[in-house]
């Protein structure tokens, strides 16, 4: 019983921490979401999948 709170402790405090971080943020976004500004995700160069834009396009490189 004792791990099952400690559990639920620590999920509800990592939602807590994004729910903080997305209030503080502008817009409510998080910064680098596309896959297209990750290197590992994106080594050939391809548009992202979700927003269309080109690696070069991206603005938080």
């Amino acid at each position: 019983m004792k791990l099952i709170f400690i559990t639920i402790g620590l999920l509800a405090l990592a939602v807590a921490g994004i729910a903080i971080k997305i209030w503080a943020k502008k817009n409510g976004e998080f910064a680098g979401t596309c896959a297209s500004q990750n290197p590992v995700l994106n080594d050939t160069g391809e548009p992202c999948g979700f927003c269309g834009k080109m690696p070069v396009n991206c603005e938080n490189k």
